[in-house]
């Protein structure tokens, strides 16, 4: 007798046994009498029609605009068709694979981004803590956060060559990071040295794309995080804050520098230049009174007299222009009236 796990998974419930033949056949006829007319050949027909229908369903498909689809038949590749609406062999013959040639793909390293259809997108929290620390090459720890873009070049090696390509791929990249991370200090990981790790990053998973065959074109590799281990990261960000302070204050030594000692050159460059200028303007005048006084001695030597008048005269013309009053008396003058200074604003204080 059966026991009663055997009775209670029966499917036709309790002790009851499948049905036979008979009841099978007997189900059937009771099935075309409720068919309109109850005619027989009307149940052929309908079965006709389901299985003609099912036929164009399981041949008809649509690849869309941004991929290709990759058709094979018992499991072999056949070819490749492009966007739009295609007709295949039905009933399992012919299968088709739907590949984003055209969409551009990523891959998370660290980090996630919420709702992602892509399984390998990003990994599970303690693969993401994992695959973020990294040891630099003056054997201290990083954590570093990093994306790669990428598009499937080639459908059919995408399909064909490799085993779980898009897990493939984040194995190639998170070796080639950690290769990239260890030949740099953590200075230039965390500061100056960002934009090279990303260049060789790049250049190196596009070879071992190559290499592997992959179906892999890989656009862009971006660091995004990257910081200290968590029990040293306040101890680190102290650091970061006093060379920050420290460069500040260099900067603004340097600016002052570059302020102060350019205008000083240009005043010393502006006196060397006036003094200069002067010195040359004494020598000229100098040179040109001397010339004066020989020219005006040579005329003296001709016309002692005349030379000594004319002397006088225009010395006179340059000497009384620059005198307020004037009193011009005679020789034979014994005695002069004074006279008060009855000047406008003078007079009065006077």
């Amino acid at each position: 007798m059966p026991n009663n796990n055997q009775l209670s998974n029966n499917p036709w419930g309790g002790n009851k046994s499948p049905p036979n033949l008979g009841e099978i056949i007997k189900n059937i006829r009771d099935f075309k009498k409720i068919l309109p007319g109850g005619n027989p050949s009307n149940f052929f027909i309908i079965i006709v029609i389901l299985l003609v229908a099912l036929l164009i369903k399981s041949a008809i498909y649509t690849v869309p605009s941004d991929s290709v689809g990759v058709i094979q038949r018992f499991g072999e590749y056949v070819h490749i068709v492009l966007p739009g609406l295609h007709f295949k062999l039905p009933l399992g013959i012919d299968s088709v694979e739907i590949v984003p040639v055209k969409r551009q793909l990523k891959q998370e390293f660290g980090f996630s981004t919420p709702e992602a259809n892509d399984p390998y997108q990003s990994t599970r929290l303690f693969d993401q803590v994992r695959e973020t620390q990294m040891v630099t090459g003056d054997l201290n720890a990083a954590l570093v956060e990093w994306v790669v873009q990428y598009r499937i070049s080639d459908p059919v090696k995408y399909l064909f060559e490799v085993r779980q390509p898009s897990a493939t791929l984040r194995y190639v990249s998170e070796s080639v990071m950690r290769e990239v991370v260890g030949d740099r200090t953590v200075d230039e990981v965390i500061t100056v040295g960002r934009q090279d790790i990303e260049s060789e990053a790049l250049i190196k998973m596009q070879e071992l794309s190559r290499k592997y065959e992959m179906g892999f074109s890989i656009d862009q590799v971006q660091l995004k995080n990257i910081n200290p281990p968590v029990p040293v990261q306040a101890s680190f960000n102290e650091v970061n804050q006093a060379k920050q302070e420290k460069e500040k204050l260099i900067n603004e030594a340097r600016r002052d520098y570059n302020k102060i000692i350019p205008l000083a050159l240009g005043e010393k460059d502006q006196q060397i230049r006036q003094a200069d200028g002067y010195r040359l303007k004494r020598i000229n005048e100098a040179e040109g009174d001397v010339s004066r006084f020989n020219a005006l001695y040579a005329e003296y030597l001709k016309a002692p007299a005349v030379t000594k008048r004319r002397v006088y005269i225009e010395t006179m013309q340059s000497v009384l222009p620059k005198i307020d009053s004037k009193i011009i008396i005679d020789n034979n003058l014994e005695s002069i009236l004074p006279l008060l200074n009855i000047k406008d604003g003078q007079g009065e204080g006077q």
